[in-house]
């Protein structure tokens, strides 16, 4: 996240000057290299400074982005974005399953991996391998990649065949930051974005947590029959229903409704410790499914705001804004989630939101700041053309 946050801008940058698609193929790539040499990490250092790099070289977030909302006409972006928002949802999902079922393969799978072997010294090589060997695919399949930085805007083309004028890129881009529609919902994309990072990372370490510790004391594929389960939820409900029912609502009350549905069933949590069996089971599932369903939705509704606030020749760098400041927001979430729920569980007997309650209070204070800055004057929503509207 630090090195997303460190070279979003220059990504975004590049995306408007040179095109979506270029900057896409080098992301994926980044990702196949970057994710094997992870996996062979040897020390600490070398996991961090793998992951610094493949943040440092991965702009395909806010690319995407303003690629989903360029295939459609503006009326159609919900669709394009919400495509989005069910992927990276269910990579949330699916990505810590993965690592559940495939890490440390010589314990879980002895009769596959042999002990003394390539993958007990690199136990979590197996993840990785699989993950970069999916991105290689999808590398792959880019070439095929429509490039979308000229679409809807007839004089992209003449502009794109000049030499760039860099007194109109400085210009561009600083109305960019002028642009309070833009920044304002930025700002309660970043709020929003630091209490789903905080709750990913909470859900694993609580779920899996000793029951005396106010945990569920699952194991780590119980937790990715969860994860996984939700991740199929997402895709359902976004490419399914997300399109029908934010046309309904706009997406501002979608994301303020949801956002304050979610506070009920994320302050559930704690009492679930006092379930079992299959009413344990069943209803940790519906928690889950409700709450990343939640999240994703409130997603799409900023990231809609965010591309209908710009143009389209401003969008590349617009989205590296907006992906910059929520890296910046992500690298505070895990750690501020992980030392949180540390600390409510040395504090199982306190009067005042004892033990895991703590956590999940802490959670829903965040994501009620983010539904109050959803109100004017705070949030600006820029007006669509009438003929867009119809």
């Amino acid at each position: 996240m630090l090195g997303r946050c460190l070279t979003s801008m220059l990504w975004g940058m590049i995306a408007d000057r040179y095109g979506r698609k270029p900057v896409v193929i080098i992301s994926v790539i980044s990702v196949v290299i970057f994710n094997i040499l992870f996996g062979l990490s040897t020390s600490f250092w070398m996991a961090v400074i793998t992951r610094l790099f493949l943040g440092c070289l991965n702009g395909v977030m806010g690319t995407i982005k303003a690629f989903s909302s360029e295939i459609f006409r503006e009326e159609y972006q919900p669709l394009g974005l919400s495509t989005v928002s069910a992927a990276w949802g269910v990579g949330l999902a699916l990505g810590p399953a993965l690592g559940g079922y495939l890490a440390q393969p010589v314990e879980k799978y002895p009769y596959l991996f042999s002990k003394g072997s390539f993958w007990d010294r690199f136990p979590y090589f197996l993840p990785c391998l699989v993950i970069s060997t999916f991105a290689f695919s999808v590398a792959i399949a880019c070439i095929w990649l429509p490039e979308t930085n000229h679409n809807h805007n007839p004089e992209a083309l003449e502009i794109r065949s000049r030499a760039p004028d860099k007194d109109k890129v400085v210009q561009n881009n600083e109305s960019v930051f002028r642009n309070w529609p833009l920044m304002s919902s930025i700002i309660v994309y970043c709020v929003f974005s630091l209490h789903d990072n905080a709750y990913s990372e909470v859900f694993s370490l609580w779920a899996v947590s000793p029951r005396w510790l106010g945990g569920l004391n699952f194991t780590t594929n119980s937790v990715g029959n969860v994860l996984v389960v939700s991740g199929f939820a997402i895709i359902i409900f976004q490419l399914g229903l997300y399109q029908s029912i934010q046309k309904t609502c706009g997406p501002v009350s979608l994301a303020r409704i949801s956002g304050v549905l979610s506070i009920p069933i994320l302050q559930s949590y704690p009492f679930m410790t006092m379930l079992s069996g299959f009413t344990l089971y069943a209803a940790i599932y519906i928690a889950s499914i409700l709450n990343n369903v939640i999240i994703e939705i409130i997603t799409t509704c900023l990231l809609i705001l965010q591309n209908r606030a710009v143009e389209q020749q401003q969008r590349g760098i617009a989205n590296g804004i907006s992906m910059t400041a929520m890296s910046a927001f992500k690298v505070i979430g895990p750690a501020a989630g992980g030392a949180i729920l540390t600390s409510s569980q040395k504090r199982l007997n306190a009067t005042f939101l004892p033990g895991t309650h703590l956590i999940f209070f802490s959670l829903n204070v965040v994501e009620g700041l983010g539904v109050l800055l959803t109100f004017k004057p705070f949030l600006t929503i820029k007006k669509l053309p009438l003929e867009l509207l119809k």
